[in-house]
């Protein structure tokens, strides 16, 4: 097993399936054939082919976990097989002396500290990978918002009348605001002197007393 799914979607072997997900949509977009010019379009093609191989196997889980069974299985061989060549490569070397207690653990430190430098080198890597895959996901966002503005400015410079289904959620919001409303005026009307300036506009504007009077019969008849 020559190829490595990880490294042909640039993510980590921890990476979770949102970002793998994230990782194809990205490089799946970037080398299709039809944005490439004409002479990248053969080299686009075998890419995008390998980017669908990867991603068919690392989104399923099943094949995922055998793949990762199988590359920790190749890792281990290919380590087996440099340690083995270091030992014979060290066998065959003439030693004065064995290290020393102290030199053992300098050199055990210094592994330590590679590995930990590997291990952060790992992460920042993959943060930075998380960090372009989510700003790669803003511009989408609002490029296609751009073009709804835009095609909904059109339809109303043509003339249309732009209508927009209300969810159950603008229902709700709207009962709420019209119960706090209410409520707000009954609380203002057990004030006197509101109640008291009401009434008298009531008694001194014939419209409004009109007005109120023909809401009230419209409220008896219902």
């Amino acid at each position: 097993m020559n190829k490595n799914y990880y490294d042909i979607l640039q993510v980590n072997k921890n990476a979770s399936p949102e970002i793998i997900e994230k990782a194809y949509k990205t490089l799946a977009k970037k080398y299709h054939p039809d944005l490439q010019p004409e002479e990248n379009k053969k080299k686009s093609e075998e890419i995008l082919k390998e980017i669908n191989e990867a991603y068919e196997i690392l989104s399923d889980s099943e094949k995922k976990q055998a793949y990762d069974a199988s590359l920790a299985k190749q890792e281990e061989q290919t380590s087996y097989t440099e340690n083995s060549t270091s030992h014979a490569t060290k066998t065959n070397t003439t030693y004065t002396s064995r290290p020393s207690k102290s030199e053992l653990y300098k050199r055990q430190q210094e592994v330590l500290r590679q590995q930990q430098i590997q291990q952060e080198r790992l992460y920042q890597d993959q943060l930075r990978r998380e960090q372009e895959l989510a700003y790669q996901e803003q511009i989408e966002q609002a490029r296609q918002k751009a073009y709804h503005d835009a095609y909904i400015q059109d339809l109303k410079n043509r003339g249309y009348k732009i209508r927009y289904k209300k969810s159950l959620k603008d229902y709700i919001t709207s009962f709420v605001s019209l119960i706090i409303t209410l409520l707000i005026l009954f609380l203002l009307w057990q004030i006197p002197f509101i109640r008291n300036f009401f009434m008298n506009l009531y008694d001194e504007n014939p419209i409004i007393h009109t007005t109120v009077d023909i809401f009230i019969r419209i409220c008896d008849i219902f």
